[in-house]
């Protein structure tokens, strides 16, 4: 036993005093770099998309549409038409198409407007007499009719439209950037397939083309069957407004149309709105009328025109349409809400077909009517 304090050279590890303590293990270093890289690419790409935002919005928009008119580029390039006149032909008739319903649109919130301005102060007094008369009240508005002066309302209103104005041009030519890179995508397609199947491999280009081409047929048919509903639906109500003897049928119809079919679930009852508040401003029981038409044209889509122009197109659950176009409009405002129902459509079509399917078994669950009479028969059924 040795004196207390000394060390036992046994317990001691040998340690090689060739060896360097202090040198870091290469993955931490390897680490450090890809975290600082990975930062930095953080930034540029945050930097850019703060920069370019704007233009990878009309880019996504571009691509939609190209998908949109693909189809009928080609039917027409199939019977002898140059792919670049088709195109051309496609965006004039959607570029009329737009001009055509914001001019008419604007037209008619602009009278509304103004016929509301100039009969506001008979309006307050007719809802005076009318409280008088069925309350027992004393109520004089004369006081607030004098303060309304329609000189200033008119002066905002001229300010409101200047604004409305700018916000004008600068939808047009984002409507031109939107329509050129849809021509060069759709006109030139073919070329820049093959520009992208040139750097893979065959099987992979067959998956590139193959989900392209479901791109192109699930959007392109979705989109064709939502505008012949809508000018369905335009071409029936305005027939009825104008029967109705509503004030601006054309402009009200092509509302109701467009709105109804692209935008999911509320689409219909946002659309009737409108018809409904400008008839209000004219005669209440024609609102009334007004809303019957809209109820009567909505039973006959959904049971008699929906179900056989829809037959071929991929049809969504309303509730997966509602939610997509609550992100769509949440990322990208009312064009996103349009665009996600397309997108929604092509991810549901690559999800149909991806991976192996099996029969479903036989349950009440699974069935698509309770089996109400066999349960009945069962209980009837002694043990």
């Amino acid at each position: 036993m040795g004196p207390i304090g000394a060390e036992d050279p046994a317990a001691t590890p040998w340690v090689d005093p060739s060896a360097d303590t202090a040198t870091m293990p290469r993955w931490v270093l390897r680490a450090i770099t890809i975290f600082w890289l990975g930062f930095i690419a953080t930034l540029v790409g945050r930097w850019l998309f703060s920069r370019l935002h704007t233009l990878l919005f009309l880019i996504a928009v571009s691509f939609f549409l190209s998908l949109a008119i693909e189809p009928g580029v080609n039917f027409l390039a199939r019977r002898g038409w140059r792919r670049g006149v088709a195109t051309a032909l496609f965006l004039l008739g959607i570029t009329l198409a737009s001009l055509l319903f914001m001019g008419a649109i604007g037209a008619l919130i602009g009278r509304q407007v103004a016929n509301f301005i100039d009969d506001l102060p008979s309006r307050i007094t007719e809802v005076q007499d009318f409280v008088n008369r069925n309350f027992s009240t004393e109520l004089d508005f004369g006081d607030l009719i004098d303060r309304i002066d329609k000189a200033q309302l008119a002066g905002s209103l001229a300010n409101n439209t200047i604004s409305f104005t700018t916000t004008v041009l600068s939808g047009l030519l984002q409507m031109l950037t939107v329509a050129l890179l849809t021509f060069y995508m759709v006109a030139d397609g073919p070329r820049m397939r093959r520009a992208i199947c040139g750097r893979l491999r065959p099987d992979r280009q067959e998956r590139v083309l193959h989900a392209w081409e479901l791109a192109i047929d699930k959007t392109g048919g979705y989109l064709y069957s939502r505008a012949l509903l809508a000018l369905l639906s335009a071409v029936f109500h305005t027939a009825a407004f104008s029967l109705i003897g509503l004030r601006y049928p054309v402009a009200l119809g092509i509302w109701v149309g467009l709105v109804s079919q692209f935008l999911p679930v509320i689409g219909t009852y946002l659309a009737g709105v409108l018809p409904v508040l400008v008839a209000l401003l004219d005669e209440p029981i024609r609102a009334l009328w007004v809303l019957i038409v809209i109820v009567i044209y909505q039973q006959i889509e959904n049971y008699l025109l929906a179900p056989r122009i829809t037959a071929r197109t991929l049809e969504l659950h309303p509730a997966v349409a509602f939610s997509a176009a609550i992100a769509g409009a949440a990322m990208l405002g009312p064009v996103g809400a349009i665009l996600a129902l397309p997108a929604c459509a092509t991810v549901q079509a690559f999800l149909t077909e991806w991976g192996p399917r099996h029969d479903v078994i036989e349950s009440g669950l699974t069935a698509h009517q309770p089996p109400a009479r066999r349960r009945r028969i069962a209980r009837r059924t002694p043990s």
